[in-house]
């Protein structure tokens, strides 16, 4: 009984300690105006096994572009796709569908910046 109690209550600290973070509210476009590159991803914050990443989002007048995008032994380019703030978060077209991804700004400084898209993943940002 003593074990599961502990277990209750380590993973009730660790579920709310994941929850500590306070998002940050975009207020126009110019806020995250740019290129920002992405130096790696996690599904989690605590996740231990990061996954380094080599494209660059680049966000100017409306558009928002992935470029240096590795596939098959070569880098592409994504077309260009509009985005907008709305509610302070980051909403970006998907390319050849209706739909849009939403992204919270977790952290943002005058160099760096922390992303979570809508299935968790955190997406880490450096400004270039």
């Amino acid at each position: 009984m003593k074990i599961l109690m502990l277990t209750v209550v380590l993973l009730s600290a660790s579920l709310l300690g994941g929850q500590a973070i306070a998002d940050v509210s975009l207020q126009n476009k110019q806020d995250i105006e740019g290129s920002w590159k992405v130096d790696y991803t996690k599904n989690s914050l605590t996740d231990r096994r990061p996954a380094k990443r080599e494209d660059t989002w680049v966000f100017t007048d409306g558009n928002f572009t992935i470029k240096h995008i590795p596939r098959a032994g070569t880098y592409y380019d994504q077309l260009p796709a509009p985005y907008e703030i709305e509610n302070g978060k980051l909403k970006t077209l998907v390319l050849g569908s209706p739909k849009f991804d939403l992204y919270t700004v977790v952290e943002k400084s005058d160099k760096a910046m922390t992303l979570k898209n809508k299935y968790g993943t955190y997406y880490f940002f450096t400004k270039e």
